[in-house]
């Protein structure tokens, strides 16, 4: 009996000791390009582009780099601009996924079915580009915020998590709400919704940073730079190699390594913010996403 106990024990051990190393190793070419970033956005532009190797250390330490984007007036503006377009979606979203939501997790809704597979299809099934950009600029929004706000006020997945979690509110409470002189809206918003305040929590988040990080639609619907969110101004320094503002009064080969050292610090800048709210919110996802996704 003992025998077969330390040969438990020890096939324990060693499972925990495979099991470690292994996370450990997702962790690391997890988090090795992000520290990567991070460290690069500090070194010295012509230290760095002569180094070869894991990176451990900032080359040279300096702030050079974010001096430079601090310079740069799209960097500012495109913030600017993504605060704006974050905050007034995120109430939009939240408004119009809450009611679209409460109405389909009511009991008695006529083709209520049908509905639901109606929105399901958009999932799957969409007009494409050029609908959506002659629909917008039709309704006056091109070249306007309104464009990047208003065509994606509801999300089907973030409705769909939303609606089953409004089902697993009793309707018990709802109709109390009701009987005491309360409307549909008034029951929404002071009643289910602070009961449901961790999907909400959840549907901020995943509002939040889609929003944060999209850049498509701006590309599509915007035309004046001063209106480029902070991801489109990310992408024309990344991708088409445009940090000439930032790294003026240098020798051609010094501007070329300067601009390697600005996209990392560039990225850094637009990235940490996100980082920084999403540790308040991470203790409602795991209970919001379950409960909006499990139908009791």
């Amino acid at each position: 009996m003992i025998i077969g106990m330390e040969k438990v024990t020890i096939s324990r051990k060693s499972y925990l000791i495979f099991s470690t190393v292994i996370l450990l190793g997702f962790s690391f070419i997890c988090l090795y390009p992000v520290v990567y970033v991070v460290l690069a956005s500090f070194s010295d532009a012509n230290q760095l582009m002569a180094y070869h190797g894991f990176l451990w250390k900032p080359l040279g330490a300096n702030l050079e780099a974010y001096k430079a984007i601090a310079q740069n007036p799209m960097i500012f503006s495109g913030y600017v601009n993504t605060l704006i377009v974050v905050g007034a979606s995120l109430v939009v979203n939240i408004i119009m996924t809450g009611i679209a939501a409460y109405f389909l997790s009511r009991k008695g809704v006529m083709l209520k079915k049908a509905m639901m597979i109606y929105i399901m299809l958009t999932m799957y099934f969409s007009g494409g580009i050029i609908p959506l950009y002659l629909t917008v600029r039709k309704l006056g929004m091109y070249n306007s915020l309104l464009s990047l706000i208003l065509p994606t006020a509801i999300n089907t997945y973030n409705l769909i998590i939303m609606k089953t979690s409004f089902e697993a509110v009793p309707d018990s409470l709802i109709e109390a709400a009701l009987l005491d002189g309360a409307g549909h809206v008034s029951t929404l918003f002071r009643v289910v919704l602070p009961l449901t305040s961790a999907t909400v929590a959840v549907m901020v988040l995943y509002y939040g940073v889609g929003h944060w990080n999209s850049w498509f639609n701006a590309m599509i619907f915007l035309s004046d730079r001063e209106k480029f969110p902070l991801q489109l101004v990310l992408r024309e320094i990344l991708i088409q190699n445009d940090t000439s503002a930032m790294s003026q009064g240098v020798g051609m080969s010094d501007a070329l390594n300067i601009s390697k050292t600005i996209k990392y610090a560039v990225i850094v800048a637009a990235t940490v913010p996100i980082l920084c709210v999403y540790p308040f919110l991470q203790k409602y996802f795991a209970k919001g996403a379950l409960v909006g996704a499990v139908k009791g």
